[in-house]
């Protein structure tokens, strides 16, 4: 975790600035994350169970979260982000019922921004359901949303 917390080229869009983290922020997010009453963090691991990143639904309300996601850069291109996407957004639907989840890009992001295009997300009008972001903030970023779309857990979102 804490390598891409001190990767410049991914953290650099990020809202938050983890540059200054240390394992035992890790740990105490670690420890935090088994409280799922407000958010769900879930490791992405690789088939030997390495670790390749986290995925979070974050700001949880009624049936609305916000999407989060980093990854190391070793897991980049491999198909981690889309599966602990798909995975976390379905288990969101499952344990909590979401039905509603969005997240924000920094514009200059293209790594992102075409990520989410290559995979049929398109922007969308900031959600009125978006928390903590200023109204600077709310204007600077590409707002996306996916409403659920399943059939049964082992459909696609």
């Amino acid at each position: 975790m804490l390598e891409w917390m001190h990767d410049d080229e991914l953290v650099h869009y990020l809202r938050h600035d983890f540059a200054g983290n240390t394992i035992d922020d890790c740990i105490l997010f670690i420890t935090e994350a088994q409280d799922e009453s407000e958010s769900i963090h879930l490791a992405v691991a690789d088939d030997n169970d390495e670790y390749m990143g986290t995925v979070s639904l974050k700001h949880i309300q009624k049936n609305t979260a916000e999407f989060g996601i980093a990854l190391r850069s070793c897991a980049r291109g491999d198909g981690y982000a889309v599966f602990g996407m798909d995975e976390i957004i379905k288990y969101g639907y499952r344990t909590r019922g979401i039905d509603t989840v969005y997240w924000c890009v920094d514009p200059d992001n293209q790594r992102a921004v075409s990520f989410y295009e290559k995979y049929d997300h398109h922007g969308c009008e900031i959600p009125e359901e978006a928390l903590g972001y200023t109204d600077d903030e709310k204007r600077r970023y590409l707002w996306y949303r996916v409403r659920r779309k399943m059939v049964s857990d082992e459909a696609p979102i």
